[in-house]
């Protein structure tokens, strides 16, 4: 099953280098050896097993956006699962950006009415004021320019975690049976007596799914980034793990290792990440200092054939 994603936004904002970091497991620091879009660059991403994502990357050039909109606009806008449009945070052309986006909303609201919209606002580590000042008045400025169509904008870097965030709610909107997978890491996590249990994506290690099983855990779920819910667990703890995954993964590539999974025993909590599937990692959190790791580890080997059946459910279109 393929879905289709836009990758859209000006040319320099930054879209190509966090499709880079994300799906080429490249480290932000090689990112700028890319270059520039030339009009269309499609990629066939294979995310789990058969559900491919047909990512579209569009150069942002002002020639090439007016094209995208005027002869090209059936070819672009049709069949869209999700749309990325992707706004630099230090723009001096704001105005203009806006404009092309207004456009871009009403080719899809014509051609793919039932797309999502993620509006990423890119190179927050390049604001040197309050972050969170900038994000909030840019926030309300793209509300404004997208009316009453639902958008779900995140303030994203390719030096923190804040895009592993972006793109693991991206993507679980294009998973059609999230929900029924956080249901069974519940009954999982209720097995393993886990605190938490979480399923990543094996390539990018973008969350795919997480259990419920503490009542103060947030699930994951589309939305902005202003979430100001106390929570006693730390709120960056699915994105931050990816990010740290990843890059421990490219270290072990440079050594020409392959990493196959971890195992933490701390005074306070144990971890154990391991494969659950073909193309899926868990992370089981527990508390109990009675558990053994290897107990979980034999739960992760008795849930495999389950989340391979829920995994090929999720792929029917």
């Amino acid at each position: 099953m393929k879905r289709k994603v836009l990758l859209m936004g000006a040319s320099g904002s930054g879209k190509t280098s966090m499709r880079s970091l994300i799906f080429s497991n490249n480290p932000a620091s090689l990112t700028e050896r890319l270059g520039a879009t030339i009009d269309v660059e499609q990629n066939h991403v294979r995310f789990l097993g058969d559900l491919i994502l047909n990512l579209w990357d569009l150069g942002g050039q002002d020639s090439f956006m007016d094209s995208y909109l005027t002869t090209q606009r059936t070819t672009i806008f049709q069949q869209v699962g999700v749309m990325i449009y992707v706004f630099d945070v230090e723009t001096r052309e704001m105005g203009k950006d806006l404009e092309y986006f207004r456009d871009c909303m009403a080719s899809l609201k014509q051609y793919s009415p039932d797309a999502a919209v993620f509006l990423l606002i890119h190179k927050m580590d390049l604001v040197r004021e309050p972050r969170h000042l900038t994000f909030q008045k840019k926030k309300q400025e793209l509300e404004e320019a997208s009316g009453d169509t639902k958008v779900n904008i995140f303030g994203t870097s390719i030096y923190d975690e804040s895009l592993y965030k972006a793109w693991s709610n991206i993507v679980h909107t294009l998973i059609p049976n999230a929900t029924i997978l956080s249901k069974h890491l519940n009954t999982f996590a209720g097995a393993c007596n886990a605190t938490e249990v979480i399923l990543f994506e094996r390539t990018t290690f973008l969350v795919i799914a997480t259990s419920a099983s503490s009542p103060s855990s947030p699930s994951l779920t589309p939305g902005s980034e202003d979430n100001t819910e106390t929570e006693p667990l730390n709120p960056k703890r699915y994105e931050r793990t990816s990010e740290l995954i990843k890059a421990f993964k490219h270290s072990c590539s440079r050594v020409r290792e392959e990493f196959r999974s971890l195992e933490m025993e701390l005074y306070d909590f144990t971890a154990v990440l391991d494969e659950m599937t073909r193309n899926t990692y868990v992370l089981i959190i527990v508390h109990d200092p009675t558990i053994e790791t290897a107990a979980l580890k034999l739960n992760i080997r008795l849930a495999r054939s389950k989340f391979e059946e829920l995994q090929s459910d999720s792929l029917v279109s």
